[in-house]
């Protein structure tokens, strides 16, 4: 345990990110977002996780040094809001920078998993970057059936027949638990998802790990959760919503049964209200920013970090550090 006194009135927690340097990551998350701590090789960084493979810690402030699990635990319905079904922090938050591609994969969605085993997982990429010609590829083309599936396994050429989608900077695509998919070099991703750490690989493109073998495959637990009949997904574009100021621009990437993302792009100080519904996780994407609380305690999102909004904190501002910027800077704001 940490020690932490948890009988403090709750507040805004900035968390400090876990690192995953797994074989196809690169330098983008140390070189864009300033970070000393990230590894040469990092492929992910979990912002926010009260997964046993990676736990969020918070990062100065009240609570500094207490696991985000330990809020929950104290803070309950309180920091996570009246629509979490549960005591747990129920989703996963990460970079993922993808300088080589990775598996061909699926995740079981919720049914599955409990019929199969697991932890059911349906995610969303939203593209801060892509290279020239990046893309994705999401779900299986019309026609396949499980035995042509199998055959392709044998064969070694799934990858010919999974659909590819051009990765565009700015948008996002929504993965439901089921559909065989691969972030393909080139991309940079913020990752919205179920908390789950289930992943059944398929096709791992020829290649080996540091030890000269391939990575283990899990075709057998893959074909019992795809979803053959998987229509086909493509490219959510962000649109406007009203905003509480007239310099801001307040627009909704996605919005789902797990999860719901917007993007702030901000002038001045922008208004929402913690009603008690939802937490609120806040991502820096450009600039430092402020959260003030209806107590008027400021506390400090630096550029490229995660802050966790508690879900009654009541009617907050968030605002460009400097107080009004000369450039618009941009926050992602991730609810259920």
């Amino acid at each position: 345990m940490s020690g932490v006194a948890f009988g403090k009135d709750m507040e805004p927690v900035l968390l400090r990110p876990v690192y995953k340097d797994y074989l196809w990551g690169g330098s983008a998350i140390a070189g864009r977002f300033r970070r000393s701590d990230a590894p040469a090789q990092c492929a992910e960084s979990w912002e926010v996780s009260t997964h046993e493979d990676g736990m969020s810690l918070v990062e100065g402030g009240a609570f500094d040094g207490a696991t985000l699990g330990e809020l929950c635990d104290a803070f309950g319905g309180s920091l996570l809001g009246s629509w979490c079904e549960s005591s747990s922090f129920p989703l996963l938050v990460k970079l993922i920078d993808a300088s080589k591609r990775l598996s061909v994969q699926v995740h079981p969605g919720d049914e599955a998993a409990e019929k199969f085993g697991g932890e059911a997982k349906t995610e969303m990429w939203y593209f801060i970057d892509a290279a020239d010609g990046a893309m994705v590829c999401a779900g299986l083309k019309k026609g396949v059936t499980p035995r042509v599936f199998s055959d392709a396994v044998k064969a070694r050429t799934v990858p010919s027949l999974l659909r590819t989608v051009k990765a565009e900077r700015g948008k996002a695509l929504y993965v439901p638990g089921g559909l065989v998919h691969a972030i393909c070099e080139g991309c940079f991703v913020l990752e919205v998802q179920q908390r789950s750490n289930t992943t059944w690989r398929v096709d791992d493109w020829g290649r080996v790990a540091a030890d000269g073998k391939p990575r283990p495959l899990h075709v057998a637990r893959a074909m019992e959760v795809i979803d053959w009949h998987a229509p086909a997904v493509s490219l959510s574009t962000p649109y406007s919503m009203p905003s509480a100021s007239s310099c801001n621009l307040r627009e909704r990437v996605l919005r789902s049964d797990y999860f719901s993302m917007e993007r702030w792009t901000l002038s001045g100080p922008e208004r929402f209200v913690q009603d008690g519904s939802s937490f609120r996780v806040l991502f820096a994407l450009s600039g430092d920013f402020a959260v003030k609380t209806p107590s008027g305690a400021e506390f400090e999102i630096p550029f490229g970090r995660s802050c966790l909004v508690p879900a009654r904190m009541g009617e907050c501002t968030v605002s460009p550090r400097a107080g009004t910027a000369s450039e618009p800077e941009t926050v992602l704001s991730i609810t259920l």
